[in-house]
């Protein structure tokens, strides 16, 4: 009675989940059904639910649920009745063989997952007795029936294999039984694929069980005469897609390279196959032709080294280079007419990475034979590189345009990494196919073809060092010539010129030529990201050559900027140039130009102040304070090496600049009250704060020093700001400061003013409640940490109260944020080494430090992310180090309790913990290891796969 009523109600909850429309019903459903799966119930009412009279999808269920009880809760069934289980499942795939395939499948895999539990002990030849039982005649099921389900059950096992939860010492055991089960496994698919009467169906199915054995790492000279049936079935168009995937899998298994002779002999079959290839591409077949590429580019990217080794077959592997050759240069523009060229890339990268790591007297000989097949490459790269007419190329979708930028992309790299085998001789060939090409009066060149020569060089210049190459200022004279009259062609233009801003640095004279060009392409707006991003190199890479061209390039900018051409990205990226182009004039040509190039803002800024705050004109504050910040963010007067702008912090000193103030503080201080005026209006907006913070935060960090006549000031309106409205950006601003002033003694009081204040502030935060700002708790404790390190005489102050942040600290460590917890640990770490030279903090950790130990044991125990546990490591490996004989106790005391900071570990087992923890005190690496295991414990994964991914 119990089965009958799970069936019903099996039976209700499957109706619901496939037919219901309502979601909510659905998930119940699904809900129920996976418990009643692991039931054990689940034993009796899966076999009621397989009966003939159920619909498919109830008795697909059935099935499921029998796979689930085998591959997970195995170990709940008895030993007796393994022998029960195996013939119900062998007699109910019997019945489904000419039933619903999608149950067949499942109760295939289900009779697979038991073979894998009890093969080799329980269930010797396994594979040799489902071979037996379905080919013995049989209960009125026709042989086709049984010999496509006897395949099904074949193709299945490996597959389920791959997938089963075995632990690792039985995985060896089953995969070496497999092993030996090919024997009975090969000869069938042989006899089946080779039988004249076999259906198709039926050598389709073999096919795919050829593919799942061989995942098994089944050795390829046992495998050798089934994959030339592969071969075979080619011509088949059935047959052809499962047939390539059979193959590609074959000679794809890592051990394949072992049987030389087996390889050499499946080149011939190879090449044999590009009489095939030539039909289909004439035919516009694409998938003959990707099939076929996929098998040549196969066995040549994962056996070219062995194959060239073979140097008594040079010609057969050349052939077969020459094969993948055509199929990188096949007809049509990727991805609309072919999807194949694409496949190849990869090949090219290995064979050369192949040819380049023989000793040099063998290299010699093989470039002597490739360098001219990598010399064609380039050619038929650069083909496949160019655009189709621009009809054409207007009628693609925005995905196929998307695609073959990709597909560009990844030819330019392929390129770069072919100059390392041809070298300079590369660039010689395009600078003379491009020179040919445009100085051809007579024969008119299409401009897809003299951007794909453009394009070759770009690829190579940007990455790969060009400055001693003789062609490139033939190259720079010839880029004026070029008949710019479509977008493609001008955006080749202007990278390749960006690409050459280093070489532009080292020969000046040659600026002249191209300069104008970038500056004419400014104005399109179809060109904004070259036209900006090549200034922006030419800017930073040629600054000082560029004096006598600065009040031109300003005047351009300036007028595409009042223009509005640029999306607000490149606005920003003008900007960084014009900063670098002003770094290198003179003090008062900078102030002359920054005046010219601010006025138009400013007055818009102050007509902004006074508007009331809504939605479009908070953008256009935001937008003219970032353009000010970008402009900051480059402009400097020192003579020192310019890094990227990355907002890393730069080295504290720098060459003295010249006299007097500096430009940007003398702007900063004419803009000062405006800015107040505006932060005035919209202190609520943390964007509009954060605009503002990143003015001062980029110049602070861009003029250092330079930036002191400032610090007074801006430290009291920084203090206004975060007393009225306390905002993440304001304390970031705030490290930034007492990372560079905190140290001089002119500048002590107010940054030691200024801290005090937001320490102050964001106390009572806490005090609050803070888990409603992760981020200002996060920027808090990175402030706290920045003062420790850079004066920590700020704690020795009567007005802080070191008490209460380090309790803010022991706070912050609990919260869920990693970046708030990595910070906090960071804190720690700094102050615990400063406890000797600072009373107070001495006093704190000597009172509290128990509190501490208390909160980084919680974190390990399972409160905090694993990938925090570096960090708390630090912090007990800092404990150790600083006040040993404190921790010792505290270790003690914490880990007292039971159930903490885990239940699931033993009081010996933290007693060990402790032990090992407190033996550590040189060796940093050792205790995050100790803390890692000690975590594993406490989360109850200790010995599982997942300690094994930690």
């Amino acid at each position: 009675m119990l089965d009958a009523n799970i069936s019903h109600i099996d039976f209700v909850a499957l109706h619901q989940l496939y037919y219901d429309p309502n979601i909510e019903n659905k998930n119940l459903a699904q809900k129920w059904l996976m418990q009643a799966q692991v039931s054990p119930q689940a034993w009796q009412f899966c076999w009621a639910l397989l009966s003939p009279d159920k619909v498919p999808e109830i008795q697909y269920f059935g099935a499921s649920a029998l796979h689930t009880k085998i591959s997970r809760y195995w170990s709940d069934i008895p030993t007796d009745q393994y022998e029960s289980l195996k013939t119900q499942l062998f007699s109910q795939i019997a019945c489904f063989s000419s039933g619903s395939k999608m149950v067949l499948t499942r109760l295939c895999v289900a009779l697979a997952s038991l073979a894998l539990n009890t093969m080799p002990e329980a269930w010797p030849g396994a594979v040799a007795e489902m071979v037996r039982v379905f080919q013995e005649e049989g209960g009125g099921v026709d042989g086709r029936a049984r010999c496509l389900a006897l395949l099904e059950l074949l193709t299945v096992l490996p597959e389920e294999f791959q997938t089963s939860r075995l632990p690792q010492y039985r995985k060896g055991q089953v995969r070496g039984a497999l092993g030996q089960e090919w024997g009975s496994v090969c000869p069938l698919l042989q006899q089946l694929l080779r039988r004249t009467d076999s259906p198709g169906a039926v050598k389709a199915r073999v096919l795919r069980c050829l593919s799942s054995w061989v995942l098994l790492d089944v050795p390829l000279s046992e495998s050798e005469g089934l994959v030339h049936d592969c071969f075979s079935a080619l011509p088949d168009p059935e047959l052809f897609d499962t047939a390539v995937e059979a193959i590609v899998n074959a000679i794809s298994q890592p051990d394949s390279q072992r049987y030389v002779n087996t390889l050499l002999k499946l080149v011939p079959q190879v090449l044999a196959l590009q009489e095939q290839l030539r039909e289909a591409v004439q035919n516009g077949d694409m998938e003959t032709c990707h099939g076929i590429c996929r098998i040549a580019v196969t066995l040549g990217e994962n056996h070219s080294r062995t194959l060239l080794e073979q140097v008594d077959h040079w010609q057969s592997f050349l052939a077969l280079v020459n094969m993948i050759m055509f199929c990188t240069g096949i007809p049509g523009h990727y991805p609309v007419n072919e999807t194949t060229s694409s496949l190849t890339l990869t090949f090219w990268y290995t064979l050369q990475d192949e040819i380049m790591s023989f000793e040099s007297d063998k290299q010699a000989v093989y470039l002597q034979v490739y360098r001219p097949v990598y010399f064609q490459l380039v050619d038929v790269l650069l083909h496949k590189a160019q655009f189709p007419s621009d009809q054409e190329y207007a009628s693609w979708s925005s995905d196929e345009k998307e695609q073959f930028r990709i597909y560009r992309v990844d030819i330019s790299d392929t390129l770069m990494y072919v100059y390392e085998m041809l070298g300079a001789e590369l660039l010689s060939n395009l600078y003379d196919k491009l020179g040919r090409l445009l100085t051809n009066a007579e024969q008119p060149t299409s401009w897809q073809h003299t951007e794909a020569l453009l394009y070759g060089f770009q690829s190579i210049a940007e990455t790969i060092d060009v400055n001693y190459s003789d062609v490139i200022p033939g190259l720079i004279g010839l880029i004026p010539r070029i008949n710019i009259n479509n977008v493609q062609l001008a955006d080749t233009v202007m990278f390749t010129i960006g690409a050459l801003a280093e070489w532009l640095a080292d020969h000046p004279v040659m600026l002249s030529s191209v300069l104008p060009l970038v500056l004419q392409a400014l104005g399109n707006p179809d060109l904004s990201v070259s036209s900006v991003s090549t200034l922006k190199k030419i800017c930073r890479e040629c600054k000082y050559d560029l004096p006598p061209y600065a009040t031109n390039i300003v005047a351009v900018s300036q007028e595409v900027l009042i223009k509005q051409i640029h999306k607000t990205s490149q606005c920003m990226w003008l900007m960084q140039a014009l900063g670098f182009l002003l770094s290198a004039l003179p003090v008062e040509d900078i102030l002359r130009n920054l005046h010219s190039l601010i006025t138009p803002y400013i007055q818009q800024l102050e007509k902004l102040a006074d508007e009331t705050p809504n939605p479009s004109n908070k953008l256009a504050i935001i937008h003219i304070l970032g353009l000010l910040s970008n402009l900051f963010t480059t402009l400097d007067i020192s003579k020192q090496d310019d890094d990227s702008v990355d907002g890393t912090a730069p080295p504290v000193t720098t060459t003295p600049p010249p006299p007097g103030p500096n430009p940007v503080v003398v702007v900063l201080q004419q803009v000062f009250a405006l800015i107040q005026t505006v932060l005035s209006k919209w202190l609520n907006d943390s964007q509009v704060v954060e605009a503002v913070c990143a003015i001062f935060e980029k110049s602070v960090k861009t003029l250092l020093h330079d930036f002191a006549p400032m610090v007074s000031q801006l430290s009291e309106m920084l203090g206004q700001m975060y007393s009225t409205i306390p905002q993440a950006s304001a304390l970031d601003l705030t490290r930034q400061m007492v990372h560079i002033f905190a140290s001089e003694t002119d500048h002590f009081p107010p940054i030691k003013a200024l801290f005090e204040l937001v320490t102050s502030v964001t106390l009572s935060i806490f005090q609050q409640g803070p888990r409603d700002h992760p981020d200002i708790v996060d920027s808090f404790m990175q402030l706290q940490a920045q003062a420790l390190k850079r004066k920590p005489d700020l704690f020795l102050s009567e007005s802080l109260d070191v008490k209460a942040v380090f309790h803010c600290g022991i706070l912050s460590l609990k919260f869920p944020e990693a970046p708030t917890v990595k910070s906090t640990c960071l804190f720690f770490t700094e102050l615990l080494p400063n406890c000797s030279d600072v009373p107070p903090l001495a006093r704190v950790v000597q009172e509290d430090g128990k509190l501490l130990v208390q909160a980084v044991l919680e974190g390990i125990g399972g409160g905090a992310s694993r990938s925090l546990m570096d960090q708390f490591a630090e912090v007990l490996f800092c404990m150790n180090k600083h006040c040993f004989s404190l921790l010792a106790v505290w270790l003690k005391e914490a880990l007292q309790p039971p159930g903490f900071p885990s239940s699931r570990v033993t009081a010996e087992q933290k007693g060990n913990f402790s032990h090992q923890i407190l033996r550590e005190r040189v060796n940093r690496r050792r205790v995050k290891d100790i803390v890692k295991e000690f975590t594993l414990l406490c989360r109850g994964l200790h010995g599982t796969e997942y300690a094994a991914e930690y």
